[in-house]
């Protein structure tokens, strides 16, 4: 279930942040790219999630 939020959350925040980047540049806000450029950024993000963070909890030496 996070994979699918991640995804949602993904999608929907780099559409506005493309719709918006497009807005203040002046361009154009292409729908597809949007999306394309979603599904990436989730997919790294899941990734970086998965491969980056280790599970054992950190010695406490004092």
């Amino acid at each position: 279930m996070r994979v699918v939020m991640a995804f949602v959350w993904g999608f929907l925040l780099m559409n506005m942040a493309v719709y918006v980047i497009s807005a203040m540049t002046g361009g154009t806000y292409s729908f597809a790219t949007a999306s394309i450029l979603g599904v990436v950024f989730t997919l790294v993000v899941i990734l970086i999630g998965e491969l980056g963070v280790p599970n054992k909890p950190a010695n406490n030496h004092h």
